[in-house]
């Protein structure tokens, strides 16, 4: 039985359309809107974006009344959608739990794909070390190097909570090779992070205002006890540092949720 096909009434099906140039009799063939669309939503769906997520945009992203401290890192990722291919510098977002790095690193890679068409993927930093400790099973028909050939190949990659697993050496291994690897290939990364930006063992002064600093008072780990004070140092050359501080975003949605 067959069924009817939409075809674009716009290009008629060939994906290009007729537009004039501006100030001139002259008219071009551009992509059309239809062919855009598609490309956009194979994009999304291979960027492996979460369920959880897939509602978030930049358009969605909180960052007035309440949320006033998280402006500057709108403005961040605003910048760094705007100035993209030009300037591939990354992003290291980091502030405390709940405070909207994930929203906003997703948000990121959604504006890419939508409005400039960029292979991303999205990557959970803890999940892609189980991926790559099960390749090591014989019974698992994917090598190591099939889980992280799509890591390595990204143009942008968004690596969701970094320094989320405890260090071993085979942790400090692995981090290096896929930080060093996109590094070395100039591609773009964007990382989260609960942890403070501080070397191993450093400790913040009590008296500081940075949410993820003043949990450093309380003996608890920095970025450089998580990942090693050397790849900390390649994401300095690899990002620009965006520090996020507001309340929990979560535990604002279980209050209303009792109002």
């Amino acid at each position: 039985m067959k069924t009817d096909v939409a075809v674009c009434a716009l290009c008629e099906g060939t994906g290009w359309k007729t537009v004039a140039v501006a100030d001139s009799a002259e008219r071009r063939v551009t992509r059309c809107d239809c062919r855009v669309e598609r490309r956009a939503e194979a994009l999304l769906e291979a960027a492996h974006i979460p369920k959880r997520y897939q509602h978030c945009e930049l358009s969605n992203f909180e960052s007035e009344g309440p949320y006033a401290g998280l402006a500057g890192a709108r403005l961040a990722a605003g910048k760094f959608v705007e100035e993209y291919p030009l300037d591939t510098t990354g992003l290291l977002l980091i502030g405390s739990i709940g405070v909207g790095k994930t929203h906003l690193a997703v948000g990121i890679i959604r504006e890419l794909i939508v409005s400039k068409g960029t292979p991303s993927l999205f990557c959970d930093y803890r999940e892609l070390l189980k991926q790559i400790q099960n390749s090591y099973n014989e019974s698992v028909k994917a090598t190591e190097l099939d889980v992280l050939r799509p890591v390595f190949e990204a143009e942008v990659l968004v690596l969701d909570e970094l320094g989320a697993v405890k260090p071993t050496e085979w942790v400090w291994d692995t981090v290096s090779l896929i930080l060093n690897t996109r590094y070395n290939n100039h591609r773009t990364t964007i990382f989260t992070t609960n942890f403070p930006n501080l070397p191993p063992g450093e400790r913040a002064s009590r008296g500081s205002s940075d949410a993820a600093l003043a949990r450093q008072a309380r003996n608890e780990d920095t970025l450089g006890d998580r990942i090693g004070e050397r790849m900390r140092s390649r994401l300095h050359e690899m990002c620009r540092i965006v520090k996020m501080e507001g309340q929990d975003f979560r535990q604002g949605l279980k209050s209303a949720s009792f109002r």
